[in-house]
Formats: structure tokens, C-alpha cells, sequence
């Protein structure tokens, strides 16, 4: 049996698509590292938050602070199981297939992990979750893809500032919308088209956390919104900010979502954009 030329199509669209597994497996272990950095701290202000009122309980006998001491410690405890099975949740190698998904809870836990690094750098995250059906999603993806553009929002407001997340249904085109909206100095015009193009970054180094960008971020999201025949838009002006807008299909098997193309660029004028609060 003959092997197919080096030149054969379907041996080089293979090619691609394991090299592309394989930066996205890169990406998340990346990710990972930072949230290790990140909640390392956290969970050490939780060990400390036990520590200190187990002393508490010790030295005090009466039933009030000891019943006090015991409430803030089992709360601690849980805030430390959440965070671990957050990021144990990353860390596992899960199927890429898809189920129901809460994706207001989604977004909650992943803030708990980024809680730390936001107050560090005075960012004022602000929410607005309307009721929505389940989303049919793979959980695990969507997270990477929910940081990935939470730090990017971070990191757009060096100075601090306001992180708007949306959460809403859209009955007309029957899609959950979920916007992730920052107040910073927004993306060029020139830069604006490519920003979804593979190793492509308007970054040029590492801020002062440390973190870069390596121009794979923005292109694995459309990859993940894609494949799950969702959607991603992004709307930008220069000085206003950045929001980017995913959709994706809700859990409902005998109402198949519809299919999307390629993520809509829109050039300043963010104003006509729902995604921008007035």
C-alpha cells in the first residue's frame, strides 16, 4: 500500500488540525499556570481566614464566638472547595462534547478565581444576569474562552476601571448573549479586522503582572464560539473600550440552534451595538 504524498490535501488538513489541538492544548496548560499564580494567593487568605478564627475559637470559650469562629471557618472552607474544584475542573482532560450548562454559574466560579487579580488592579466588575435557559455548551471550553477574555479586559485598563458582563436570551434569533464589556483605551481601526487571525496580538510584551500575549488567545475563542455554532462579535472605539458579545445556543434538543459564519469586526461607532450601556 502506498502512503499518500507529503503534498496529499487530506494528510496536510489532518496535519492542521492536530497542530491545532495542539496549540489549544498549550493555551490551556499557559492558563492554568497563570490561575495557579493567581489563586495561589487566594487560597492562602483562606488558610489564614481558618487559621486565625480556629485561634479565636480556642482562646475563647463562650458559645457566641465560638459559634462565630465556626461559621466563618466552614465558610472559608467552602469558598477553598470552590476555588480547588474550579481549577481541578480546568485541569481535567474532559470530553469535548457538549451538555446543559448554567452558564450564570459558570461565570461566577470563574471570577472566584480571578477575584484576587482584579482587586489588585481596581477593576470594578459589575453584572447584569437576566434569566436564561441552560446553554448547550461544552463547560470547560467556554471557561478558557471567558478568561481569555476577562484577562484581555484586565489588561486593557492598566489603571483600573469597570468590567461590565451581560447575560441575557435573545428570543428573536432564540441564542443566549453573553457580553464581556471593558471601559479601556479600545482597539485601533487598523488593528481591529486581524484581531481573531492566528498569532496575531496588539500586545507588544508582558504588562506589569507579568502577562503577554502570544496572538493564539482571540483565534482558539472563535475557534471553541465556532464550534459550537455559536457566535462571537466584537465592537471597539479608541478610548471608549472593547466588548465582546458570544452566542450561543440554548439547551433545547428538538429546537436545534441555527448556524452562524465567520465573527462580525465592527469599525468605531460602538453606539449602535447593544453591548454598550448608554
Amino acid at each position: 500500500m502506498e502512503h499518500p504524498e507529503p503534498t496529499d490535501p487530506h494528510t496536510l488538513e489532518q496535519q492542521v488540525e492536530f497542530l491545532k489541538q495542539r496549540l489549544a492544548e498549550a493555551q490551556k496548560l499557559t492558563a492554568l499556570g497563570e490561575l495557579v499564580s493567581t489563586t495561589t494567593h487566594e487560597f492562602n487568605n483562606v488558610l489564614m481566614t481558618i487559621i486565625n478564627y480556629a485561634k479565636l475559637g480556642l482562646r475563647h470559650r463562650d458559645a457566641a464566638t465560638r459559634d462565630k469562629a465556626f461559621d466563618k471557618i466552614l465558610a472559608a472552607g467552602n469558598r477553598a472547595a470552590k476555588i480547588t474544584n474550579t481549577v481541578l475542573g480546568l485541569a481535567r482532560n474532559r470530553a469535548a462534547g457538549q451538555e446543559p450548562t448554567d452558564l450564570t454559574r459558570l461565570i461566577e466560579d470563574t471570577l472566584l478565581l480571578l477575584e484576587r487579580e482584579m482587586n489588585k488592579y481596581r477593576i470594578r466588575v459589575e453584572k447584569q444576569f437576566r434569566p436564561i435557559p441552560e446553554a448547550l455548551v461544552n463547560g470547560n471550553q467556554i471557561q478558557q474562552v471567558l478568561l481569555n477574555l476577562l484577562i484581555n479586559a484586565r489588561q486593557a485598563m492598566p489603571g483600573g476601571g469597570r468590567l461590565l458582563i451581560k447575560l441575557s436570551h435573545d428570543p428573536e434569533c432564540d441564542m443566549i448573549e453573553l457580553v464581556v464589556r471593558d471601559f479601556g483605551a479600545g482597539i485601533p481601526p487598523d488593528k481591529l479586522p486581524r484581531i481573531f487571525d492566528a498569532f496575531y496580538t496588539t500586545k507588544t510584551g508582558p504588562d506589569t503582572s507579568g502577562k503577554g500575549g502570544t496572538g493564539l488567545g482571540l483565534s482558539t475563542c472563535r475557534d471553541i464560539i465556532e464550534s459550537h455554532r455559536g457566535r462571537i462579535r466584537v465592537d471597539s472605539t479608541v478610548g471608549r473600550g472593547t466588548a465582546f458579545t458570544l452566542k450561543l445556543p440554548p439547551a433545547r434538543p428538538a429546537d436545534p440552534p441555527p448556524s452562524f459564519g465567520a465573527p462580525v469586526v465592527h469599525q468605531p461607532g460602538m453606539a449602535d451595538s447593544p453591548t454598550v450601556p448608554g
